[in-house]
């Protein structure tokens, strides 16, 4: 579904990104893992357009991934959510539904805004939302298109407990339909309970690439660290 090759982006010089590469399987669900300032992000936002790389290829469902047909597949979540100031809650979801060409939208929104207990705030105003709130209307646009491939960046801050178990249990249901889930964090323990590959990003590069199985028996038999001391370790002077 996704193939990144020798992605590279400089910024004055200074590589955020060296030469990475991976591929991504229909059906899994990856964490993108690594400390504050490891290219997570830049490594995200170069994948969907919104930064434009230096070098290497990017291809998704076998498109580029700047043109309309792989644009068609993937959705974008950030780890800052924005929200239109004047459209209510309702408004965005009926904004996107147009914008994609979605068909008998209603009844999905309305269950994507039941999850996450929106569904009696509709008319609220984008203005007036908390930060876990807006994060909670951009989840439910990125899924209304029922798209392919999904990016979250840090899509656990901000959302109260109950939405982060929500949104972990919607990773499973969404593995299991064959969606691929690119998910950027920096904490293990958000990540460790529902990734089936991680992988590790350390100044700009990646460090480590391998399931979480595989993770788990290296730290438990091979180094007796737990998975977290094992990232910790992988990581340190980061």
């Amino acid at each position: 579904m996704l193939t990144v090759t020798q992605l590279t982006k400089v910024y004055n010089k200074q590589a955020a990104v060296k030469e990475v590469s991976f591929h991504l399987d229909g059906g899994e669900v990856v964490g993108l893992l690594g400390p504050n300032g490891a290219g997570k992000s830049t490594t995200m936002k170069c994948i969907v357009g919104l930064i434009r790389k230096t070098a290497g290829e990017i291809t998704i469902g076998g498109h580029d991934h700047l043109s309309v047909e792989a644009k068609r597949l993937f959705c974008y979540i950030p780890e800052t959510p924005y929200v239109y100031d004047l459209l209510t809650i309702w408004e965005h979801m009926q904004f996107i539904a147009q914008a994609y060409g979605v068909r008998d939208w209603k009844a999905k929104a309305l269950e994507l805004l039941e999850l996450y207990e929106l569904e009696d705030k509709q008319k609220k105003l984008g203005r007036d939302l908390s930060k876990g709130m807006r994060q909670k209307v951009s989840i439910c646009c990125g899924l209304l298109p029922d798209p392919q491939l999904l990016f979250f960046d840090e899509p656990m801050i901000g959302l109260d407990p109950k939405a982060i178990k929500n949104t972990k249990n919607l990773f499973n249901t969404l593995k299991e339909q064959g969606k691929t889930i690119l998910v950027s964090t920096h904490l293990i323990e958000g990540i460790e309970s529902i990734a089936d590959r991680i992988l590790i990003m350390k100044e700009g590069q990646i460090i480590g690439n391998d399931t979480i199985a595989n993770l788990r028996l290296q730290a438990e038999r091979g180094t007796g660290l737990s998975l977290e001391d094992l990232f910790l370790e992988l990581t340190k002077d980061a």
